[in-house]
């Protein structure tokens, strides 16, 4: 039997080339879009679901049992990216982004374990971020939110281990997808302290977005992920520095890597 699949943020970006090619290696996927009505010729079915909405998330995962008996996998992939200085960034905005990358994708995760129980079989896949290996300037918030889901991961792995359920992330680096246009944007005020530091690095992420890997390469890893036997706690995905980023973290001295993180963002 085909394995079914649920992916949060389901109608672009990765999580829409990761459904579209699982779909062509014969599962079974559903995707999420806080407006999934509205969206037509989708590759793959779509259900409603807002990550903020908890009746939302119940209703859904409901819909994907009820038609197919089963959830085999779920891939938490829904986010949102937010920028800014510290100081600037207005907290209720800050709340918004923990509650979407960190508290939604707990509470999709709620909503999916008892299925998986039941199965004694489920496998659980976050999306997390290579920048939440680091505290990166002007996006401090965002590597906040990815960090704690790497952590909570680790956490909630051991705990559920024993009913049979496997749970893992997957950490990509950037890849080419529209996440800038979604994000919070503190504004560039034109009497800040950060003003020119802030502007030059708003353009330095943007670059990277566009210039960023095909999300098929992360649609790639997800699949061999699904296909390991023991998948381990933590996977990344991106180009060799980006990777090797996270290993120089761990090797040098803290104030070395500052200094290399300010050299780079030119601080």
């Amino acid at each position: 039997m085909s394995k079914v699949v649920l992916i949060t943020g389901g109608s672009s970006g990765i999580g829409k080339s990761v459904g579209e090619f699982l779909t062509q290696k014969g599962f079974i996927v559903y995707g999420t879009s806080r407006n999934a009505s509205k969206i037509k010729k989708h590759p793959f079915k779509l259900v409603s679901l807002d990550v903020n909405n908890k009746e939302t998330i119940i209703k859904a995962v409901e819909e994907v049992i009820s038609n197919e008996g089963n959830l085999d996998i779920l891939i938490n992939n829904a986010g949102m990216g937010i920028t800014g200085p510290i100081e600037e960034t207005p907290t209720n905005e800050m709340r918004k982004v923990f509650d979407t990358n960190f508290f939604g994708a707990i509470d999709v995760m709620k909503a999916v374990l008892p299925q998986m129980r039941k199965q004694k079989n489920g496998l659980i896949i976050n999306v997390t971020s290579i920048a939440g290996y680091m505290g990166l300037p002007f996006r401090g918030i965002y590597s906040a939110t990815k960090g704690a889901l790497e952590i909570v991961t680790e956490a909630i792995r051991m705990e559920v281990k024993t009913f049979g359920i496997i749970v893992t992330n997957v950490a990509p680096g950037d890849f080419a997808t529209n996440i800038a246009s979604g994000r919070y944007h503190t504004p560039v005020f034109e009497n800040s302290p950060y003003k020119e530091t802030y502007q030059s690095n708003l353009d330095l992420m943007d670059a990277h977005v566009d210039s960023g890997a095909n999300p098929i390469e992360m649609a790639k890893a997800i699949y061999k992920i699904i296909n390991t036997t023991n998948p381990k706690v933590h996977y990344k995905v991106g180009d060799f520095m980006q990777k090797f980023s996270i290993v120089l973290k761990k090797i040098v001295p803290d104030t070395w890597y500052e200094k290399l993180l300010m050299k780079h963002y030119k601080l």
